[in-house]
């Protein structure tokens, strides 16, 4: 069964979510000293006529990092390249991007932090000299020589900052880190979203699903998405209070925005290794996720609202985990547990 928090589900909406994305600085929603200081930096280097500088991006999935990084190339009126780290698979596939890029074009590595340590290499001089070494021939005839590229704009984005190396990202000027949305700011994008896709939806409605989107406004617009089917065929097209609380339901999902499998996490945890701690990989393999999944996809959120702890031994679940699941807490002090 797919849930809203899958990256494979993830993958198949994208073309969905492309005629949400704004296009704009004046239309991206939220992160307010995020879009204060980009404006700055983007009206700097237009007035000097300019790239902007090297931008690093880094939080959770769904918070907006590709869809900045299109707001930043639309501002600076410049061609904008997408690929993924991945997908670069040897030295001539990101070379062969490179030199295409026209001048001030920004390009946009997704999932940065897998790269590899030969093409990150390659990204050095590309970033502090807007040159590339590349070698030809091969054996004693083979020489080196540096191919020129014109002044552009890396973007990187990382779900995980911790594992891009130090020289990466030293050479990045700008570094913007993504924070969880408040229900306001996930309000106000959920009514833009509404109006795009001709939704009509009450404000006690738009003000329940903003508490059950977790912060992100990906989901938000999933969530929309399916409450526009729920009020189709259940309701009279209108998506009202009512139909919220019921589509939630069906969905598993609670107040808190906790899907079935959050709630899964913690009852392991709970139940099987009486509250912790226990350690990611076998916390993984008891729940039958894989142990990326769990730590970029399940753990932040449920850390983020106090559900969840990591400790040096491992996860332990908290006391607001006990009271949501209605389970009782076990005598902590005799296992050496402090919350």
């Amino acid at each position: 069964m797919k849930r809203l928090t899958d990256s494979a589900f993830d993958q198949e909406e994208d073309e969905k979510e492309s005629s949400l994305r704004p296009k704009t600085l004046e239309e991206f929603q939220g992160q307010e000293e995020i879009k204060s200081n980009l404006a700055v930096f983007i009206q700097a280097a237009r007035e000097r006529k300019e790239s902007i500088d090297h931008i690093f991006l880094s939080g959770p999935p769904g918070l907006g990092k590709t869809t900045l990084a299109g707001i930043v190339a639309s501002e600076m009126g410049a061609e904008f390249k997408v690929t993924s780290a991945p997908a670069l698979e040897k030295p001539k596939d990101l070379a062969g991007i490179l030199t295409t890029l026209t001048p001030g074009s920004v390009f946009f590595i997704d999932e940065i932090h897998r790269l590899k340590p030969t093409l990150e290499e390659m990204l050095y001089t590309a970033m502090e000299d807007y040159e590339i070494d590349w070698v030809i021939g091969q054996g004693p005839s083979a020489r080196s020589i540096r191919i020129p590229l014109p002044p552009f704009t890396l973007v990187g984005a990382t779900t995980k900052a911790g594992l891009v190396s130090g020289p990466l990202y030293s050479r990045f000027g700008i570094s913007i880190r993504f924070d969880y949305y408040s229900v306001s700011e996930l309000v106000q994008i959920i009514h833009r979203s509404s109006e795009i896709l001709k939704i009509q939806i009450e404000p006690d409605a738009a003000q329940l699903l903003a508490q059950c989107s977790r912060g992100t406004p990906r989901i938000a617009n999933r969530l929309l998405r399916r409450m526009r089917d729920f009020a189709q065929v259940l309701g009279c097209g209108v998506v009202t209070l009512s139909v919220v609380s019921e589509g939630l339901k069906r969905l598993k999902i609670d107040h808190f925005g906790l899907e079935s499998h959050d709630r899964e996490i913690l009852r392991v945890i709970i139940e099987h290794y009486g509250g912790g701690p226990v350690g990611a990989e076998t916390l993984a393999i008891s729940v039958g996720e894989a142990i990326d999944t769990l730590e970029d996809f399940y753990e932040p959120y449920l850390i983020q609202r106090g559900f969840l702890k990591r400790t040096p031994r491992g996860r332990v679940a908290t006391p607001l985990a006990y009271e949501h699941l209605g389970l009782k807490r076990p005598d902590h002090e005799n296992q050496g547990i402090l919350f």
